[in-house]
């Protein structure tokens, strides 16, 4: 993506943002990761806890995090889990192998994207990322239809 392209997409992020919307959704893809921090079980956890706090949400449970074993497909396997908030959810998928993490951040109450990222590009040690925050709900009803 060109400079000019991301900030134009910057522009129409905070455009949407000050409309009325349901919550906000990033979505963050890193490359080269630490395998050893994306293979720990404890570490996955960690992560989600750490997520939670840093975007002040409120845990509704504890995180939910399986060891996915190795398919004829894309996945060569690793961990998958999620954690449960009152805003909605958030979950981590680990690829050890390829040195890869897809994270997915869902919150009806909009938070601070640009800190998410930065934690969990730290948390993992990535050397490249890609992101996308979507606005969604751009046409909830903000009052009670009934």
């Amino acid at each position: 993506m060109k400079e000019d392209e991301a900030m134009d997409d910057a522009s129409s992020l905070r455009r949407q943002l000050q409309k009325p919307h349901f919550g906000l959704h990033l979505t963050f893809d890193a490359y080269r990761c630490d395998q050893a921090v994306l293979g720990s079980r404890q570490k996955c956890i960690l992560f989600l806890n750490g997520l939670v706090r840093r975007l002040g949400m409120k845990k509704l449970l504890q995180p939910v995090l399986v060891k996915a074993k190795a398919n004829d497909k894309k996945d060569p396997g690793g961990y998958s889990g999620f954690v449960m908030i009152q805003e909605s959810h958030l979950s981590v998928h680990t690829f050890p192998k390829r040195q890869f993490v897809s994270i997915d951040a869902y919150s009806c109450t909009d938070f601070d994207y640009r800190d998410a990222i930065g934690f969990a590009k730290a948390f993992f040690r990535a050397g490249s990322i890609e992101t996308n925050v979507i606005v969604r709900g751009k046409k909830y009803p903000m009052s009670n239809v009934i």
